[in-house]
Formats: C-alpha cells, sequence, structure tokens
C-alpha cells in the first residue's frame, strides 16, 4: 500500500527544500553578473509566454480579464526586471571608504513563495525574479485553484533557468498540493523568508510559522475625490483600475468618498463613464453574494465583470455597465460594502467635507485594510498633505489608478506584486517588496576613533584602573590618528578584503 497523499506531499516538499539548498549553495558563489544573466534569460522567457500563460490563468481560475493579465505577466517579467537589473545585491554593494564602511549582500537562502489564484502567472515571475536577482534559491506553494498555470509558468522558468546556466534544483514548486504540504513548507527551519500573498488566513500562518515572513493583508483603499479634482479624470482613473483584471489586484479602489458640494458632478460623471447605483433593494441582493457565511470574500466575485455579478444576485442593470455602486452611510465589518471586494463593486459615500472625507477613510481602513493602499483625487497639496500624515496606510496615492499605482505601473513605486502593509497591517515591511528585501547585509566596518579619544570628547573621566594600567612605548602617536590616516588605513584594508 502507498503513502496517503498528505505524506506524499511533505516528502515532496522535504526533497524540493533539500534540492533548493544544495543549489542555492552553488548559486550563492555566483558573481553578480551571472546572477544577472541567469535573471534576465528568466525574464524574456516569461515576457515571450506572457499571453499565452494570461489566457491559460484566466480558463482555470475564472478570474478577470486575459488582456489584462497579459499587462500583468509584463509588469511580472519585463517591468520587473527593468526596475532591479542594475541593483547590487551579490558580493560588495556598497563602500564608503571615507566612512571605513563596506556593505556585502547575503542571500537568505531559500524562499518559500505562496502564489494567489488571483494572480498567479505574474506572481510566479515576479517572485522568481526577485528571490534570484538577491542570490536565494525559491520553492513555490501554488494555490490549488490555479495549479495548472502556475506549474506551465514554473516550466517555462526552469527551462529558461536551465539554459542560462542555473543548478538545478534553484527553482522548485510543489506538484501535489495539500494543506499539509503548505504547512511543511512554511515551517521548515531551512526556509531564509516567506514571502506571502493570499488570504488572510495563509498570512497569518506565514507569520505563526516561526520562520521569517514577509505578508499582504488585505486591501480596502478608498477613493477620495476632494472638491479641486478633475472629476472626469478622477472617475476615469478610478474605473480603470476597478475594472483592470475585473479588480483583482488588492491595491484596487474599494470606495469612493466625495464631498457633498460635488456630489452631484461626481455622479452624473460616475453614470456618464458606465457606473450603476444600484437601489437599496438591489444592494441587499448583491450583499448577500460578497462574503460568505464566516465573513471572508466570496470567490465567486472575484475577478468577475459587472454583468455577471448582476447576474448571479437576480437584478437588471443596463447593457454595458462597467461598475455597481452602492450608496453607503456606515462602516463595520457585518457590511459587505465597507469591506475588501475584488471585483467591479464600489461603496459611495458622500461627506460634508474634507475632514469628515479624511475621518471617513480612516474608519474604512480600520474596518479592513489598514497599512494598505488608498487614493486621492485632488490639486490641493494642503489637503494631500493633511491625508499623507493621517491615513494608516503605506502608500497614497495621488491623482493615479490605485491597482497600477500601489503595483508601480502608473507611479514611479517599484514594480511588485507583493505589497507591505506595515506594522499597522500586520506586515513585516511598508515596501514594495524587491531583491533588497531578500538580503542580509553584512557590514564590514573598520576602527575609526580610539576609546581615549571617546572619553575625551564627552568630558568623560578615565576609570582609575585604567589610567594605572597605560603602557608606555605605544604604537599610536601622542596626538592620536589624524582624519587623514584613518581613511588611508580604511582604504587599504577595505581593498584588501574585496580581494
Amino acid at each position: 500500500m502507498g503513502l496517503d497523499m498528505d505524506l506524499q506531499s511533505i516528502q515532496e516538499v522535504r526533497d524540493l527544500i533539500r534540492d533548493a539548498k544544495k543549489a542555492q549553495e552553488v548559486f550563492g558563489t555566483f558573481d553578480q553578473q551571472r546572477v544577472d544573466g541567469i535573471v534576465k534569460a528568466i525574464a524574456e522567457a516569461c515576457a515571450a509566454n506572457a499571453e499565452r500563460l494570461a489566457k491559460m490563468a484566466v480558463e482555470e481560475t475564472g478570474f478577470g480579464v486575459w488582456q489584462d493579465k497579459v499587462l500583468k505577466n509584463l509588469l511580472g517579467s519585463t517591468i520587473t526586471y527593468e526596475s532591479i537589473k542594475d541593483m547590487k545585491t551579490v558580493g560588495v554593494i556598497r563602500e564608503d571608504g571615507a566612512k571605513g564602511i563596506m556593505e556585502v549582500g547575503v542571500p537568505m537562502g531559500v524562499i518559500a513563495a505562496l502564489i494567489p489564484s488571483t494572480n498567479p502567472t505574474s506572481t510566479v515571475m515576479y517572485k522568481t525574479l526577485i528571490s534570484l536577482k538577491a542570490g536565494n534559491a525559491i520553492v513555490i506553494s501554488p494555490h490549488p485553484g490555479a495549479k495548472n498555470c502556475i506549474l506551465e509558468t514554473v516550466n517555462v522558468i526552469q527551462e529558461a533557468a536551465r539554459k542560462a546556466g542555473a543548478p538545478e534544483g534553484l527553482i522548485g514548486v510543489i506538484r501535489l498540493t495539500t494543506m499539509e504540504a503548505t504547512d511543511a513548507l512554511l515551517q521548515d527551519r531551512n526556509i531564509g523568508v516567506i514571502l506571502a500573498t493570499g488570504g488572510e488566513a495563509m498570512v497569518h500562518a506565514a507569520y505563526s510559522s516561526g520562520n521569517p515572513a514577509i505578508g499582504v493583508g488585505p486591501g480596502n483603499g478608498p477613493s477620495f475625490i476632494e472638491r479641486t479634482a478633475n472629476i472626469p479624470e478622477a472617475v476615469r482613473r478610478i474605473f480603470d483600475s476597478k475594472t483592470f483584471d475585473n479588480g483583482t489586484i488588492c491595491a484596487s479602489e474599494q470606495s469612493i468618498v466625495t464631498e457633498r458640494c460635488i456630489e452631484a458632478q461626481v455622479v452624473e460623471e460616475v453614470k456618464r463613464q458606465g457606473g450603476y447605483f444600484m437601489d437599496e433593494a438591489q444592494s441587499e441582493k448583491v450583499a448577500k453574494f460578497i462574503l460568505r457565511d464566516n465573513g471572508t470574500m466570496n470567490p465567486k466575485i472575484v475577478g468577475k465583470s459587472a454583468q455577471a455579478i448582476a447576474d448571479m444576485a437576480g437584478i437588471q442593470i443596463p447593457a454595458g455597465t462597467r461598475v455597481l455602486l452602492s450608496r453607503q452611510t456606515e462602516v463595520s465589518k457585518k457590511n459587505p460594502y465597507t469591506r475588501e471586494k475584488l471585483c467591479p463593486l464600489l461603496a459611495f459615500f458622500v461627506e460634508e467635507g474634507w475632514q469628515e472625507a479624511c475621518e471617513r477613510s480612516i474608519q474604512i481602513l480600520q474596518n479592513e485594510g489598514a497599512g494598505h493602499t488608498m487614493t486621492i483625487h485632488s490639486e490641493d497639496t494642503d489637503v494631500i498633505r493633511e491625508f499623507a500624515l493621517k491615513k494608516p496606510v503605506s502608500r497614497l496615492l495621488v491623482n493615479t489608478p490605485g491597482a497600477l499605482g500601489g503595483v508601480g505601473g502608473t507611479t514611479n513605486l517599484a514594480p511588485a506584486l507583493t505589497l507591505g502593509c506595515g506594522a499597522v497591517g500586520g506586515s513585516a515591511t511598508s515596501d514594495n517588496i524587491t531583491p533588497m528585501n531578500l538580503i542580509n547585509i553584512r557590514r564590514v566596518a573598520c576602527g575609526v576613533t580610539e576609546l581615549s579619544d571617546i572619553r575625551k570628547k564627552y568630558h568623560v573621566p578615565v576609570p582609575e584602573q585604567a589610567a594605572c594600567c597605560r603602557t608606555a612605548g605605544s604604537a599610536v602617536p601622542a596626538g592620536g590618528l589624524t582624519a587623514e590616516d584613518v581613511e588611508a588605513i580604511t582604504r587599504a584594508v577595505l581593498a584588501k578584503l574585496r580581494g
């Protein structure tokens, strides 16, 4: 009798980690040029297969729009590569002879990468590129609902890496996908760090594993349209974001908050651009599909079009509707419209002024999505500054679509499909994750002063024992080393360390 599948999957994980560790030890001897050559080859192979893999993802998961997933795949490959290609991550990455400091990039080892079903192929590309650029190996845990397209993406990556000279086993993937396998991956002591992108429960499991982890919490970003905004442009950007891949990027807007004095203009523009305000009865019907009984987002609505959601709920909407909106006045965990909705569905709030809108935005974020992302559409720099100072987010995006701005597509933020949520969001960092988050930095520091000089500078008396133990004939001149002496010695030491 053979082993049960859960036991087979655990053994597979152990084998993958063992092979990845051995491969990383070899990969860790590669210089920057060899590492970069492999990373470039992978990025090119991913870009060449962007459309095929995008279609596979939509066909398998039923989420999103394949044309938009092509762009996501290019974000995870070409755009990510262009952003990281010149980073120094291996060997000596920075030195300051004047201060006597040298920094060495040290890989974290084996990266455990959890892949979501919403952005499956693009996230595999992105996480592989940033992991290998930092000198690490990677073991990928696919979401079962997107297993086939993830495995095919890994096949493309492994073949490109092999041809470019990567050690066998450097890029591994779990093929027997079970919860036991994922748990074994997260808890293995040979894992250097976990990159967790997925549901809240999975991210929590990563942080509870005992291994270092970088996780992403849920997004629930409001979008404030302030009275000085270009209203047609603000609505266009929000709708561009909310309909991009049918809203599956967690940085996409989840609510519109606007001011009473421009309410009529905003409503008119929303309708003109394909938004439909549901009445109370329609809102109640749709609300039943947003959350499951356990209070989590219903996967049936994820990545579906406005029309598909309307059909599911049994409501009639105008032909060509792009986004469904529901007027709301209260924020709570039980109100599904004030939670994360990864589809073209928005709550709509009207407040008296920007101060009330500011408080409403904070309320929405504290309900869910603290630490993630929000957007503001405004030409008033003082209001923008006030929002920046007060909002519990890691990214405040100004006059840009949330989905594409948050991942670095329409802003100068680092291109990333893992967005840290900071301490307020329960994350280890607030960064858009790059290879620099996946290395340790070993610092070499040369002495630049003596204990006696520090005591003299800060007027600290010399202990009696130290004073009586001073010896004559010290090699250091009575006046101590000059700054020029220190810098010359430091440069000589650093030159020797570089080999």
